[in-house]
């Protein structure tokens, strides 16, 4: 008796159901985590955030266990990435932490600024400074430039402006610190704004 395409095919699924039903009803071995390993995220207290690499606004989750942070990843019930990160956002933790390379220990970034650093004029290294004095050093900066280099009036108009100065907002900036900092730059006379955009 000869087989034909319809024969073989029916037969092909019924040895394929006939072994996934074998499967369903035999016996499995019950396989128990070892009790003495102890998982990453065990007694960890959770933080939801938003990632601060764009204006996306993804939403994340820290994870930090006595006051250190263990893990970052994305949250599943946020409605922009729904715990999706794309490779800057998984990568954030490692603006925390790294891991030896040697020994696999993971330990804080030493590469990590924490506080403001300045390099002055014909130095060769950066000097930490406080938060304080560099917010004293950027006004005062930005007076002298402005004060400098302000135009009032040109060809008998008024133009109130200061050419010297540019602003190059980031793209981690939402709408609300776009428009604040759109504001301070007209207040200031700049004409040369742009901004990092990328939604």
């Amino acid at each position: 008796m000869g087989i034909t395409r319809r024969s073989f095919l029916k037969l092909t699924g019924a040895a394929f159901a006939t072994s996934v039903m074998y499967e369903f009803t035999g016996q499995s071995q019950a396989m128990a985590a070892d009790a003495s390993q102890e998982w990453k995220l065990v007694d960890v207290t959770e933080t939801s955030t938003i990632c601060c690499y764009c204006s996306g606004g993804c939403g994340t989750i820290c994870s930090a266990r006595d006051g250190e942070l263990i893990n970052v990843e994305g949250d599943p019930d946020h409605p922009i990435n729904r715990g999706g990160l794309c490779s800057k956002g998984s990568s954030q933790f490692g603006v925390n932490s790294i891991y030896d390379d040697v020994t696999g220990e993971r330990m804080i970034n030493p590469n990590r600024v924490q506080k403001p650093m300045v390099r002055r004029a014909g130095a060769t290294d950066w000097e930490e400074i406080s938060w304080e004095q560099a917010f004293d050093e950027i006004a005062k900066r930005i007076k002298e430039t402005r004060d400098a280099n302000y135009i009032g009036e040109a060809d008998g108009v008024t133009v109130n402006r200061c050419e010297a100065i540019a602003s190059f907002g980031a793209a981690a900036l939402d709408n609300e610190e776009g428009y604040a900092l759109q504001k301070l730059c007209r207040a200031l006379g700049m004409t040369y704004i742009e901004h990092q955009a990328r939604i």
